[in-house]
């Protein structure tokens, strides 16, 4: 492959982030390089694969080494995340669902039962799902029709999650319902709840255009009984959950799109040199010298603001505008550049033999969960230009 370009002065790694870097990197080409293809053709997330995720500390960036976790920052699970989606951004968000959305509103949320019981599980053998979307709320996200009773000790949760991401392979999901719709927002609670509690089901696995292996489904609850001890934070504040959280989740999409745009240029600059045509490789000529040029240049734009994002949000400091900028700027750079990728390969890139296909079909998603591009750049002008 082509040399990737090099980290700036502001974007410069420490010893201990970059030797992180690199060991993640080795990982994503020689471990998850080779199953790309079958994994998206099956449609399947290889089982083997995600034992070695666990393994090699992954799935558990940021839980305390006291549950069994990897002690690590947030800038380290942004790391992981872009170098694993420059090989297959399938991967990259089950990487990324599990650190910066599950874990994170785990460690902040969970009482001290909660986190024994399970990020010690997240660290070395389970996957966490976040379900929040359904089919009237999206963007809107708190129009939720699913409702949670309260029933003596317990709740009993009733309705449909829709898009889940990792839902396939997870045992733990973070399922907001309504608990007090005359409360509007302020009635949404946030629950744990186990792949096996009765009532509890997985309906479609989606057919999608993009990250194919990474499994999104239907949940269904049909008079699924929750125990209090259940409940994450407290009663109504579930909203509270959600926006904090994604907002953190939004910088990982944010790196998934920059890895993914990164895999392309370097398949796309690999191709450049050995692909000839009049005599001579392509990339001798000045229009694909600045095609590549410009790609290269949007990326490490996308880069500064990912990394500004994850380092603010380390540093404790506001990063609500940061994540929104990175978020909508990266999965735009992410479907240009793919899109010019499959050009700078020409005939080659429109079929699925070649990477870019693929690195194509998995951009479009960028723009559209986790806050759509509209959402984000609402963000971007409240806090930017205020109320007006």
């Amino acid at each position: 492959m082509a040399q990737q370009p090099g980290p700036t002065a502001l974007t410069q790694l420490s010893e201990d982030e970059r030797m992180f870097r690199d060991t993640v990197r080795q990982f994503a080409l020689e471990q998850i390089g080779p199953l790309v293809r079958g994994m998206d053709e099956a449609q399947q997330m290889d089982a083997a694969l995600i034992k070695k995720l666990f393994e090699l500390g992954l799935m558990g960036i940021e839980i305390p080494e006291a549950y069994n976790g990897s002690a690590g920052t947030f800038f380290e699970a942004i790391l992981a995340v872009e170098e694993i989606s420059s090989v297959d951004p399938s991967v990259g968000v089950l990487v990324d669902v599990q650190n910066t959305l599950c874990i994170n509103a785990l460690v902040r949320w969970a009482n001290e039962e909660q986190k024994a019981k399970y990020l010690t599980r997240l660290a070395v053998n389970t996957i966490g799902a976040y379900a929040l979307s359904e089919a009237s709320s999206g963007s809107d996200a708190f129009a939720l029709q699913t409702r949670v009773t309260k029933r003596g000790e317990d709740y009993v949760l009733n309705g449909q999650k829709l898009w889940i991401t990792n839902a396939k392979e997870a045992g733990i999901f973070i399922v907001f319902a309504t608990l007090d719709p005359s409360a509007g927002y302020k009635g949404i609670t946030a629950f744990l709840v186990e792949k096996d509690t009765p009532g509890f089901t997985l309906g479609k696995k989606e057919d999608k255009l993009g990250i194919r292996a990474s499994s999104t489904c239907e949940l269904i609850f049909r008079d699924c009984v929750i125990p209090a001890s259940q409940v994450l934070g407290e009663p109504g504040k579930g909203y509270k959950i959600a926006i904090e959280t994604l907002n953190e989740g939004r910088i990982g999409i944010g790196a998934q799109m920059l890895g993914l745009a990164q895999g392309a240029w370097t398949h796309a600059a690999k191709w450049a040199k050995e692909r000839k045509q009049f005599g001579k490789p392509i990339v001798e000529f000045q229009a694909m010298q600045f095609q590549l040029a410009e790609m290269a240049t949007d990326i490490e734009a996308a880069r500064l603001l990912v990394y500004n994002a994850a380092r603010l949000k380390d540093a404790k400091l506001d990063f609500l505008k940061e994540a929104a900028m990175c978020k909508y700027f990266a999965s735009q750079v992410a479907e240009r550049v793919a899109s010019l990728a499959v050009e700078v390969y020409g005939g080659s890139g429109f079929v699925k033999d070649y990477p870019v296909e693929k690195l194509y079909r998995d951009s479009k998603i960028g723009k559209i969960y986790e806050g759509t591009s509209f959402m984000q750049l609402a963000t971007i002008a409240k806090l930017t230009l205020g109320r007006f």
